[in-house]
């Protein structure tokens, strides 16, 4: 089980997330979420950043000039695109940089599947998530979860990620219903919007990777 705290504003969150045993760390660059960061602030807290971390740089329908700019500003191992990214887009990005892309895809209903089976053809990972309303300001990190029962023994030829209103109280259910062995969680650790609390870190963690996720027959999205 590999573990996603994503939304990030401190070095001090970052040394939380690989003290209790996450994988990856994310730096949001959009400016509506309330865990969006400046370039300057994202540049300081990776460079301080455990080096056990992957650390995630997560852009909405950012242009070449976004990118170049943070590219050039601090280090980083993966992009996570989560707009409204084509596959086209998604496989330029891929070559123009050299890094691993992970492509999110919101669900809301079986007809959110079919995208999953475009992008797993061009992206390096692929973050599962709750698709936002149409009314919302944001794309993700509204702290809702998606039936989880739309992925039940679903399979792509590429690594993914469950992500969408995950705590420390339903990680542990989320992965028994969905085979899920990598997760990401933002909102459902932190004590007030954009504010981490290091205890639920920890407990999200500790729930996450106390339970097997269950070996299902898998099918891949046609």
């Amino acid at each position: 089980m590999r573990v996603k705290i994503c939304g990030i504003r401190s070095r001090a969150d970052a040394v939380a997330a690989a003290g209790a045993g996450a994988s990856y760390v994310g730096f949001v660059f959009f400016a509506r979420s309330p865990r969006g960061l400046t370039v300057g602030d994202a540049s300081w807290i990776a460079r301080g950043t455990p080096d056990s971390l992957i650390r995630v740089v997560l852009t909405v329908d950012a242009d070449d000039a976004m990118l170049d700019q943070l590219v050039e500003a601090f280090p980083f191992e993966m992009l996570q695109l989560h707009g409204h990214e084509s596959p086209e887009r998604v496989a330029e990005v891929r070559t123009r940089y050299g890094l691993p892309v992970m492509k999110a895809v919101g669900l809301r209903g079986e007809e959110d599947l079919t995208a999953l089976r475009d992008y797993e053809r061009v992206a390096d990972q692929l973050l599962v998530d709750a698709r936002a309303p149409e009314s919302a300001d944001r794309p993700g990190g509204i702290g809702k979860p998606f039936d989880w029962r739309l992925i039940r023994g679903r399979r792509w030829r590429t690594p993914w990620m469950l992500a969408g209103g995950l705590t420390p109280e339903n990680v542990a259910e989320a992965v028994r219903e969905t085979g899920a062995e990598q997760v990401d969680v933002s909102s459902g650790v932190e004590s007030a919007p954009g504010e981490k609390d290091h205890d639920r870190i920890a407990a999200f963690v500790r729930a996450a990777t106390s339970v097997r996720p269950v070996q299902m027959m898998g099918q891949q999205i046609r």
